[in-house]
């Protein structure tokens, strides 16, 4: 018998409750996998699996077609130290949902999967569609959707499920963390002798914290750099030859990691590593048929300040969906059942004005 919306919204806060039962950090996702695996083959849908990513495609897969890939993932965050509940015991009070990854990102991937299985035997769909639970998330994981995606038949465009209020997230800014060396001379601080990192690093920090990138996004303001350690000496007598410190720096849509990298290079003297370039800006086009399918249904666009697999993931994406991103992390994380409603509903509606 075919499952209407209500028993798909019913389906989905039971799988999200045993989601949230199951110990899921980062790396260690394996029980959430074995409970998605679980749960597909419960629906008669053949998965695929690679370490603790699952993904499965529609009955009528036509490789002539393009696909859409829907992704969110089942990892989550360590507990914040402020809980007072038991993060893995999954309880529903004055209509929100209690649980550690309940908002980030649990109610996105229910609904998602909820939408997947909607669409799942309909013949004759103007796309493909590809769902993809995915690992490593919140470490941004070289075993997780990066991995994943390399396995994947061939996809048009993405929506990937995070928290915003379903508001669309057409752009979104990137990461890179600076490994910076500031190089001096040893010497007796009592006497005029050597050359002082810490003085040299002060010249860089300062303009870390003064500089203005040329070119700013319109949708995610300028590149921003923050100095957040610093650790130099190793007694008050001696003059310091190093001074380590990094910096955070939240990168543009306008700018490349590499573009911004060569440009920080070219004006501080430290030393500046980057423990990665691959965690890029991404931005979607306003005509783009997904985003004009959201604004048709009164949704709003904005960038996002905060990192998903948007930014690992090589095509076209949209970031949206059910709950609220200033939850996430937090203590006795919570989703209201009503969102999870509401975001099973508003993924079909965005998906048919394209199916």
């Amino acid at each position: 018998m075919t499952k209407t919306i209500e028993n798909r919204i019913a389906e989905s806060t039971e799988l999200l409750q045993q989601l949230i039962s199951t110990s899921s950090y980062s790396r260690e996702e394996s029980g959430t996998a074995d409970l998605i695996v679980a749960f597909f083959s419960k629906n008669q849908v053949p998965v695929e699996r690679l370490h603790n990513n699952v993904w499965a495609y529609n009955k009528y897969y036509d490789p002539e077609k393009p696909t859409i890939l829907l992704n969110s993932h089942h990892d989550t965050v360590k507990p914040n130290p402020g809980y007072t509940r038991d993060p893995f015991a999954p309880t529903v009070e004055d209509g929100k949902l209690y649980g550690l990854g309940s908002n980030d990102a649990g109610g996105c991937l229910v609904s998602l999967i909820a939408t997947f299985l909607h669409y799942y035997n309909q013949p004759n769909l103007n796309y493909n569609l590809c769902l993809l639970a995915s690992a490593e998330e919140e470490v941004s994981g070289s075993n997780g959707v990066e991995e994943a995606i390399k396995h994947l038949k061939a996809i048009s465009f993405a929506i990937v499920g995070e928290p915003t209020l379903l508001d669309l997230a057409i752009a979104e800014k990137g990461l890179m963390v600076l490994d910076c060396e500031s190089i001096g001379i040893s010497g007796h601080a009592a006497r005029e002798e050597g050359e002082n990192a810490i003085y040299k690093a002060m010249d860089d920090i300062t303009w870390f914290r003064n500089y203005r990138f040329e070119k700013e996004s319109n949708y995610l303001g300028p590149v921003k750099m923050s100095v957040t350690l610093i650790q130099a000496g190793s007694q008050h007598n001696v003059v310091p030859a190093s001074c380590t410190f990094v910096v955070d720096v939240r990168t543009t849509d306008v700018y490349s990691n590499a573009e911004v990298l060569a440009i920080i290079e070219s004006h501080v003297q430290s030393n500046v590593k980057a423990r990665s370039t691959r965690l890029n800006s991404s931005r979607i086009a306003m005509e783009h048929p997904i985003v004009q399918s959201g604004l048709a249904l009164g949704r709003a666009v904005y960038g996002s300040p905060t990192m998903s697999d948007q930014a690992l993931i090589p095509y076209p994406s949209i970031k949206v969906g059910p709950g609220d991103s200033a939850r996430s992390h937090t203590a006795d994380e919570f989703i209201f059942v009503q969102e999870i409603e509401d975001g099973i509903h508003f993924y079909i509606k965005i998906l048919a004005g394209l199916l």
